[in-house]
């Protein structure tokens, strides 16, 4: 897969993306927890900017993914996304720390724009019986810098200060766009499903999806899951805070610990690709998330609390692979960045729910509390997917 050269660029594209969001993420973070006194729901505001964009432009970044050219659309976003950055120092210079938030807000809505597109640059130049071995790269990939992210962002924060990280995260963002540039031009052919109105385009992809019963079962699964993860993850700070005793950059070495759990567990299922159904990899991902998120919110044991990270994330990328795939298996290359664009904001808006409400719902009873409900909300998402699996049973005895 290293040989494809669209893998190949588009991989070195996002480790530059990567480094520059998990600088630009923790150093807000520490800043805005340094200045408020750890409050939770400024906590809780800066997770809304990160993923409220989500929810908000992933439909309909999605449907143009299915109808722009996908190079053009990656370099653009990845160029707007720097200058950004540029102008949340100005900002800052100024003393108002908000356009911290807001400079987060407009990288993570063009994200939503090019993510679809790299999905969709795949779909053209990647063999179908690489793809699911692509999306085990890439959920390795992630999990990797959940290992070195926390510890880089943390360390030129606290050497540099936010400025500088604020410098550095422009100059990944203008780098991934010069990676990017490097690719052939895109095809000018344009998709026969996508040459209509916006609207049409969206409409048509609602009710193919809709039609889709395996889709559907995904997407209330992941409505369920979205709510339990919004819940937790903006608490995990105080985790470290008040189940564990230490201070907030204690975190990182929590997020360090799951991304190296994450990082083995994507080899692991890359290497049983074609053994495991998704929707088994999906059932046992949510069902690990339950156990281990009880668990942590009442743990206040740091060996305990470490070991339930290790377990917990080395069955996460169950979760995403699974899910990844489920969508790939029943999707027409057509209406890729549609189907994608509408179950992300299914998740993550329920996501946004879970996390606006966290910190309110934590003042209002305790942390054990939010965590045993984001638990409850899992295994729901388990449950859900229960149809899945009499269907894919019923179709192995009939043949």
């Amino acid at each position: 897969m290293w040989s494809n050269r669209y893998v190949r660029t588009v991989i070195i594209s996002r480790v530059l993306l990567q480094l520059g969001i998990w600088i630009r993420n923790f150093a807000i973070l520490l800043y805005v927890t340094d200045l408020t006194n750890n409050d939770p729901q400024y906590v809780s505001l800066i997770s809304v900017a990160e993923f409220a964009p989500i929810f908000l432009f992933a439909l309909i970044g999605g449907t143009f993914a299915d109808k722009w050219r996908p190079k053009r659309t990656m370099v653009w976003c990845d160029l707007l996304s720097a200058l950004s950055i540029i102008l949340v120092l100005v900002v800052l210079a100024f003393g108002s720390w908000y356009a911290l938030l807001l400079g987060t807000l407009i990288s993570a809505s063009l994200s939503q724009f090019s993510q679809p597109s790299a999905s969709k640059l795949f779909k053209q130049h990647v063999p179908a019986e690489q793809l699911q071995g692509v999306m085990a790269i890439f959920q390795s990939l992630n999990a990797g810098f959940m290992v070195i992210g926390p510890i880089f962002g943390a360390f030129i924060y606290q050497q540099y200060g936010i400025e500088v990280s604020l410098i550095l995260t422009g100059v990944m963002f203008l780098g991934s766009a010069l990676v990017l540039s490097s690719l052939p031009r895109d095809v000018s052919a344009v998709n026969a499903t996508g040459t209509g109105s916006f609207k049409q385009d969206l409409m048509e992809g609602l009710r193919y999806m809709w039609a889709n019963r395996a889709l559907r079962t995904v997407g209330t699964t992941f409505a369920a899951a979205g709510l339990g993860a919004g819940l937790i993850q903006p608490m995990f700070l105080f985790i470290a805070i008040e189940n564990l005793g230490q201070d907030s950059q204690f975190l990182q070495w929590l997020l360090m610990v799951t991304g190296a759990a994450m990082f083995v567990g994507g080899g692991v299922i890359l290497s049983m690709a074609n053994k495991i159904k998704p929707h088994i990899l999906l059932a046992i991902g949510l069902l690990s998330s339950t156990i281990c998120t009880i668990g942590l919110g009442w743990s206040t044991s740091i060996a305990l609390t470490f070991a339930l990270q290790i377990v917990n994330g080395f069955f996460t990328p169950c979760i995403h692979v699974g899910i990844q795939t489920m969508i790939m298996q029943n999707t027409e290359a057509a209406f890729i960045g549609r189907v994608g664009g509408t179950i992300t904001p299914i998740f993550m808006g329920m996501m946004v729910v879970g996390m606006s409400t966290a910190g309110y719902l934590k003042a209002a009873s305790s942390l054990f509390t939010v965590f045993t409900l984001s638990g409850i909300l899992f295994l729901l998402g388990m449950l859900l997917l229960l149809p899945l699996f009499e269907k894919k049973r019923k179709s192995e005895i009939s043949c």
